[in-house]
């Protein structure tokens, strides 16, 4: 699904998930992980994604409206939460009639904007204003964690915000990395260190 997306640069649709995947982790929010004609079409969940989540099997669709798929709204219900965060590509196929759904019974809809793709900017500006019409909210991956966190007291999870900010956010990112150093005089962000893969036998 992503080979089609034409409105946002795709790497930046990958990290700005990949950053509210872990941002749900941290914040221990239940997630609901789900794909469609894995096997014949849209292929797996982003291995980046599937990473954050590396004990969670994804649920398996035959529709593109998740909210069609037994399944995947009995995950939703089991969470016992009244409030979803939602995102998916593409915007006008896979998160708008969920999102016309979930607000029909009764659920508060976030659509994380910079999170979803479309085949062309008209495309996911028209999903979104007809999702924001029917009542759901339009937010960014950035702010959704961010209003998780609220109060920079919360040092539970003030560390792990700030990793997440650094590696995914740039010029925040930069700025907070710069203001440790620079102003708190602490050390320098160090990363595990890159490990070249080895061969596998198909590439030898």
């Amino acid at each position: 699904m992503l080979f089609g997306v034409a409105n946002f640069d795709r790497q930046s649709i990958i990290n700005n998930n990949v950053a509210l995947a872990k941002a749900a982790r941290v914040f221990n929010v239940p997630v609901v992980l789900s794909t469609v004609e894995t096997k014949t079409f849209s292929g797996n969940v982003w291995p980046q994604i599937q990473a954050v989540f590396p004990k969670q099997t994804p649920i398996e669709r035959t529709t593109m409206n998740s909210w069609d798929d037994e399944n995947f709204v009995a995950s939703v219900k089991k969470s016992g939460r009244k409030k979803i965060v939602l995102s998916g590509l593409w915007t006008e196929s896979c998160v708008t009639l969920p999102t016309i759904q979930a607000l029909h019974d009764g659920y508060e809809v976030y659509v994380v904007e910079d999170c979803c793709g479309d085949v062309s900017q008209l495309a996911h500006d028209n999903a979104m204003k007809r999702v924001i019409q029917v009542g759901a909210k339009p937010v960014t991956a950035l702010s959704v964690m961010l209003e998780w966190q609220r109060d920079w007291a919360h040092k539970d999870t003030y560390d792990a915000v700030m990793e997440i900010v650094k590696t995914h956010f740039g010029a925040y990112g930069v700025g907070v990395e710069y203001a440790y150093i620079m102003v708190h005089g602490a050390p320098a962000t160090q990363f595990p260190e890159y490990l070249v893969p080895t061969a596998t036998a198909a590439n030898k």
